[in-house]
């Protein structure tokens, strides 16, 4: 591994002093006198550590902190202080940053340091391009976005589901990513070299199901809203399963299909044969921590569309958009990624329509949540972590009926 070094200081003289050093203990220093200047080598993907002044004209080491930590959180960065700056290095340990460093600093203080923040940043890469080597052979992983307890829930639950060839019934609320779960199991499937066949089950005529079945051939037909199926349809779909239709039927639904059966709405035979196997689909309401990872994809996603440059997302942004219950799901939340891309004024949901009170309510159980799931459920670390004593932890778990036991894995 290359190891770099990104010095950031607005004295030219401290840089090149700190460049030499850098040099004779075999680092590779890239030195640049600004923020601004500073932004165009901070990548998720940057090989090294990020070494920068606090006080500098303009934008700051703060705000290079906080810039690092939204490209990548686990990117460290070490800070140079003042006598004065201290307390605000201490801080400033709070909001992500790796150490502090008080100026001037010995050599050997800096390169142990170095040393540390490196070894950290080397662990971090290796682990990351192991996982996008697992993630390649692993279409859950590659397609089912999240990182929240119920995230890998969902795919370990498509990983325990698609190597079987029963029939699948994939539920979830409207806008939720049905069709695109079903097609995950389709590839993690026996059958995931054939074709994946999809026909809405609305208006779905006899004639026109047999040639689902035709064209899926080898392959899965995928029916969805299976709820709104025509009778006659549901009877014909009821006798191919029972006689083998030749192909892996799955169906999705956004309705309660034991409910609409109970009312008679739908054959019941049809959908205890459909309900065999199940894959429930989390509302972003359930999982608001996983909002900026989807909404970072989208963005991605819509840049590469519209062949522009990806637009920089704040924090602020995104605690904006974890406000918001997105009742359309990642739908909507996919639409507010092609608007922000494309500069259009952005319209968060219901979000806009709370009072401050109540978008600040939302934002803290986000990140209560937030928290929870990465340390595992552990409240004591989960509350560690944000730095609030454990009643007070807990009285905001009460507060917003948070249960620690739903996010351990």
């Amino acid at each position: 591994m290359i190891r770099s070094v990104l010095l950031v200081d607005d004295d030219a003289a401290v840089r090149e002093a700190l460049a030499q050093t850098l040099e004779l203990a075999d680092y590779t220093p890239v030195s640049v006198g600004s923020f601004v200047a500073a932004k165009d080598h901070i990548r998720a993907d940057f090989p090294g550590v990020i070494v920068s002044d606090i006080r500098m004209p303009g934008r700051d080491g703060f705000h290079l902190l906080s810039y690092t930590c939204d490209v990548d959180s686990e990117l460290p960065v070490i800070l140079l202080t003042g006598e004065g700056d201290i307390p605000m290095a201490v801080q400033a340990m709070g909001y992500g940053a790796f150490d502090f460093l008080e100026k001037p600093c010995a050599a050997s203080d800096l390169l142990a340091v170095l040393d540390r923040a490196l070894a950290a940043r080397s662990q971090v890469l290796e682990q990351r391009a192991l996982k996008s080597e697992l993630e390649r052979g692993d279409p859950a992983a590659r397609l089912l976005f999240g990182l929240s307890p119920q995230a890998e829930a969902l795919r370990e639950r498509v990983r325990n589901v698609a190597p079987t060839r029963a029939e699948v019934l994939v539920t979830g609320p409207p806008g939720s990513g049905i069709s695109k779960v079903a097609e995950v199991v389709h590839l993690m499937s026996p059958v995931g070299q054939g074709p994946f066949v999809k026909r809405p089950a609305s208006g779905l005529s006899i004639d026109e199901l047999v040639r689902g079945c035709e064209d899926a051939a080898g392959g899965s037909l995928f029916l969805d809203e299976v709820s709104a199926m025509p009778q006659a349809t549901q009877y014909a779909a009821l006798e191919l399963i029972e006689r083998g239709a030749g192909v892996r039927i799955i169906a999705g639904t956004t309705s309660d299909l034991a409910a609409v059966s109970a009312e008679g709405r739908f054959n019941a035979d049809l959908f205890y044969r459909l309900d065999v196997m199940r894959v429930r689909i989390p509302s972003l309401a359930e999982r608001p921590e996983d909002i900026p990872v989807i909404f970072r994809h989208y963005v991605a996603q819509a840049a590469e569309q519209a062949g522009i440059a990806e637009p920089e997302i704040t924090s602020e942004h995104l605690a904006s958009l974890m406000a918001s219950d997105w009742p359309g799901n990642a739908r909507s939340l996919m639409s507010a990624a092609m608007r922000f891309v494309l500069g259009m004024p952005e319209e968060v949901a219901q979000a806009a329509d709370l009072g401050l009170s109540e978008q600040m309510a939302r934002v803290e159980r986000s990140l209560l949540v937030a928290a929870l799931g990465r340390h595992n459920g552990k409240a004591s670390d989960a509350a560690k972590a944000l730095k609030l004593p454990r009643k007070t932890f807990y009285d905001k778990l009460a507060r917003y009926r948070i249960r620690p036991e739903d996010y351990r894995r």
